[in-house]
């Protein structure tokens, strides 16, 4: 069996970008490990979640482990850095700030977790944190170079399907869903990946209760009502049912892998 290294900026995220491939590889044996490079200490609150005097911090701390627990890892470990915030705020170089962080000295401390778990396979993101977001930009840079300290043979960097979005925001206009809603083309230029690009496309399909129960758990960030949440099961399926990435160092365009293990 081997060990699958996931590494992501904020609680949260792990769910949204790799929740499939994180049950699907524990249930099929393998050793999953959620490394968090800050608290999400500055993410928006969902109204009367936190307890009297309770901080952000320490809800999306407790969050973090059941959504763990949920996605099947074995192993939780935080960096310890201050979330960043929003891109152009004055939290991006704040004490403690992810993206303010050295890049060698936040590697070397993801890749003193790669080589005590002799990982084969590291997740990180795309060379613009898939929306841009100043933090995802520093996993990618951090999580690039710990890997290549560690010598992780396998990395994919998590995003998006660039021209998938499009093929469905166009079928739910056509079915009278969301007109209005979500980015417009100057903005899913900014968003995730070409298709033509891409290397690796895994159906988790057969994950999406865990993936779903997992988000729940994210109550601070994700109320019950949210979009995210509220899509009706064929549309959260179809939202959330493939999970696309890159593999660093390896050609694109040609047919898609279809897991991180060399499936």
């Amino acid at each position: 069996m081997a060990t699958l290294v996931t590494f992501h900026a904020h609680p949260d995220d792990e769910c949204i970008a790799c929740g499939g491939v994180m049950r699907s590889a524990a249930d099929a044996g393998h050793r999953v490990v959620l490394v968090v490079a800050t608290g999400g200490e500055h993410g928006e609150i969902v109204p009367g979640v936190l307890d009297p005097d309770e901080t952000l911090g320490h809800r999306r701390h407790a969050e973090t482990l059941e959504s763990a627990r949920i996605l099947g890892v074995a192993r939780t470990e935080f960096l310890g850095y201050v979330d960043s915030g929003m891109v152009g705020t004055e939290t991006n170089t704040g004490d403690g700030a992810f993206a303010a962080a050295d890049v060698e000295e936040a590697a070397e401390k993801l890749a003193a977790i790669l080589r005590e778990e002799d990982a084969d396979v590291l997740t990180i993101y795309d060379d613009h944190g898939g929306y841009g977001h100043p933090d995802h930009v520093q996993v990618h840079h951090v999580g690039a170079r710990a890997g290549a300290l560690a010598g992780t043979p396998r990395v994919y960097e998590a995003t998006t399907n660039r021209d998938e979005m499009r093929r469905l925001m166009a079928m739910a206009r056509e079915m009278g869903m969301g007109d209005g809603e979500g980015p417009d083309e100057r903005q899913l230029e900014e968003m995730g990946t070409p298709e033509s690009e891409l290397t690796t496309r895994v159906d988790v399909t057969a994950f999406l209760e865990a993936k779903r129960a997992a988000m729940r758990a994210h109550a601070s960030q994700i109320a019950p009502d949210s979009f995210f949440l509220a899509l009706p099961d064929a549309a959260f399926a179809a939202a959330f049912g493939t999970e696309w990435f890159r593999r660093a160092g390896e050609p694109a365009g040609g047919p898609f892998e279809s897991g991180l293990f060399g499936d």
